[in-house]
């Protein structure tokens, strides 16, 4: 089965393809479609109203099986004003670079000492109008980890917060 991963982040549709393939599910990317797409609001309040808003969309468009993912951030022991929650990326108002989104995260931590943190997964799967399946549990978080205010001198283009995330568990970076 072909199932159609529904963004446009060619390290996400990477990352994604590894995990159904003893399934016999081949992922593939929006690029596969020699289309130009719309871009998708995301104006949920948590990533399952996000994940539900695109795949709905670009099943209206593409009418194929797909799915879509949404992740939010949220830290341990900071003030709610600070949450990124599904604004990972959106900084009071300003969608940022990968460049920007290391800076202000770096100086999240230099200011409140390394966060403890963990996203929030969920994913919406649509295989026609009458099946869409959704979820939000807590077994999907990411397990807890550490984001730092020294970054790795590498980055994984497509993830830069990975350069300042640190896993608890071996102490190294992701």
């Amino acid at each position: 089965m072909e199932l159609l991963y529904a963004t446009k982040n060619p390290a996400k549709i990477e990352a994604m393809r590894r995990r159904p393939a003893d399934l016999g599910i081949t992922i593939y990317g929006i690029d596969k479609f020699n289309v130009e797409l719309p871009k998708v609001p995301e104006t949920g309040n948590s990533p399952l109203e996000n994940a539900v808003q695109k795949a709905k969309a670009y099943f209206e468009i593409l009418h194929v099986p797909l799915f879509s993912c949404d992740s939010g951030l949220y830290f341990d022991n900071v003030p709610d004003e600070i949450q990124p929650g599904v604004n990972v990326r959106t900084v009071k108002g300003k969608r940022l670079s990968d460049a920007q989104m290391q800076a202000y995260y770096i100086g999240l931590a230099k200011a409140y000492g390394e966060l403890t943190a963990r996203y929030k997964n969920a994913i919406c799967l649509v295989l026609d109008e009458n099946h869409i399946y959704s979820a939000m549990e807590k077994n999907m978080e990411s397990e807890p980890f550490l984001m730092t205010s020294k970054p790795h001198p590498q980055s994984n283009p497509g993830f830069p917060l990975d350069s300042i995330s640190i896993d608890i568990k071996t102490g190294k970076y992701y």
